[in-house]
């Protein structure tokens, strides 16, 4: 017998976007390179390789960054103990938002998220470091 979901992805998101801040790609891109706020891209790796990255962005894996916040846990980084505003993105806004939810519940302040994602910063023209080309063998 499957298991029964009791709250869809839609619902977390709805309840995530109605108490976190959320900026428009544009809004994000006009922070970029302000020395008081850290963008922190929390896609995978696989993602960055393939798509590129936002220049100077934090890159922290979605399923470690409650470990990398927590300055009590053995992962913590150091980065997360700045008075700094954390922009939180993923490929397209999902993600983010879940997890700007979970560390604003954990008391990191002042942070948001950009609605879209990666995606919508590229199209709003945000800076991309584009990715290596890989070898072929």
């Amino acid at each position: 017998m499957a298991a029964k979901i009791v709250k869809g992805y839609k619902a977390l998101l709805e309840e995530a976007n109605a108490v976190i801040e959320t900026l428009g790609a544009a809004e994000a891109v006009a922070l970029h390179g302000d020395e008081a706020v850290t963008f922190v891209d929390i896609r995978d790796v696989r993602e960055l390789q393939r798509e590129g990255r936002v220049p100077g962005a934090l890159h922290v894996p979605r399923g470690l960054l409650e470990f990398w916040v927590d300055p009590d846990s053995p992962y913590f980084n150091p980065a997360f103990g700045e008075d700094k505003r954390f922009v939180f993105f993923c490929a397209a806004g999902w993600r983010s938002a879940l997890a700007t939810r979970a560390v604003q519940e954990m008391g990191l302040a002042p942070v948001a998220h950009v609605e879209g994602g990666f995606g919508a910063w590229r199209e709003a023209g945000g800076p991309v470091e584009e990715p290596e080309a890989r070898a072929k063998s």
